[in-house]
């Protein structure tokens, strides 16, 4: 064999080399299913999970991809490390770190281990916290941001598991959700049934999913209300930064001035409940606030805050479960948590 010809072949192997791999996550998208039955498929463990002609589907999409399973990915799947990372958008969120605890109790009765990593970039993308993420995790866990982020991560191979996350984002294995949308569809109830009218939205300035679908389930319920009309005041996540959106929003004449603040969660209500002490209104007396979240801070405020329970605790170990499942090759269970309006003294009648 001539030095010419061993010099092709080998730049033809350094460049078929460079090219990426298919990758479990392209076969799904291209048989249109879960990564989660792709790695039942291709682990031959989908009888009685799957249908046939799902499997088949999948077993032809992964032939025409040129589609092999990855064996390192696989011997992480199957428990090496027995380590997941568990991403938040930040540790000052008292929400975070009960999704956490949860996360914490079902990896513990396992044999697993979490590590919380809140991102720098808060719903940004995220830094690897390691010298590769692939090489020291099981899986990652994300709560409240999106697939991309995680992609310096968890690059192409570890198993993602987004909490309380938009589910059109076709990067995750599996998805746990909380039902937003009622729990503002009981805000607007609640408030309805004491006779409120002029509403205003104290709307967080972050652009997540979740603060999104809060939005657009409050439109939606206060419109169904007759004579009701719905301002929304974009609010900063932070005590003062709220505060001075609310004054703004309560500031007017009494015939005009909005008789309930609907807050995105319990920090702007508290920031709610200052600006009507400042501007000499009474809480729930001349408006009422209501809260989201249910934080400790609700039952520290004075009145006490009506507000949305969210399942803190429930969202991480139902994560937790749902990786446990994608990394043994079962399917992941479906279907969104419910949460709870809790009525408390910051709400009362509308005034006259």
């Amino acid at each position: 064999m001539s030095p010419g010809h061993e010099s092709t072949r080998g730049t033809r192997h350094e460049a078929e080399a460079s090219v990426q791999r298919p990758t479990s996550r392209d076969v799904a998208r291209a048989a249109g299913v879960s990564q989660a039955t792709v790695s039942l498929v291709m682990g031959d463990k989908w009888r009685g999970r799957v249908s046939e002609r799902t499997a088949a589907s999948v077993r032809q999409a992964a032939q025409v991809l040129g589609y092999r399973p990855n064996l390192a990915a696989r011997s992480l799947r199957l428990g090496r490390t027995r380590t997941a990372l568990l991403v938040v958008p930040a540790l000052t969120n008292e929400f975070f770190a009960r999704v956490y605890a949860g996360a914490a109790d079902v990896a513990a009765e396992h044999d697993f281990g979490v590590v919380l990593y809140p991102s720098p970039e808060g719903i940004g993308p995220a830094k690897d916290p390691f010298a590769s993420a692939r090489a020291a995790l099981d899986g990652v866990i994300a709560s409240s941001m999106a697939a991309g982020a995680l992609k310096a991560i968890r690059g192409t191979d570890l198993p993602l598991v987004m909490l309380d996350s938009d589910p059109a984002d076709q990067g995750a294995a599996a998805q746990v959700n909380l039902d937003i949308a009622d729990g503002m569809r009981q805000v607007t109830g609640h408030l309805a049934a004491l006779g409120h009218r002029r509403f205003v939205h104290l709307a967080s300035a972050v652009p997540s999913w979740t603060f999104e679908v809060r939005s657009r389930a409050l439109e939606t319920a206060v419109r169904k209300v007759p004579g009701a009309s719905l301002r929304k005041v974009p609010s900063p996540l932070d005590v003062d930064g709220a505060r001075a959106a609310a004054e703004h929003a309560l500031t007017g004449p009494d015939r005009t001035r909005p008789t309930a603040l609907v807050c995105d969660d319990d920090i702007v209500a508290a920031g709610a409940c200052k600006a009507a002490r400042r501007l000499d209104l009474r809480v729930p007396d001349d408006v009422s606030v209501v809260g989201f979240d249910d934080m400790t801070l609700a039952t520290a405020l004075e009145p006490e805050l009506t507000t949305v329970r969210l399942p803190a605790e429930r969202v991480g170990a139902a994560g937790m479960s749902a990786l446990l499942s994608v990394l043994a090759g079962r399917a992941p269970g479906t279907g969104g948590l419910p949460v709870t309006l809790i009525p408390r003294a910051s709400t009362g009648p509308a005034p006259r």
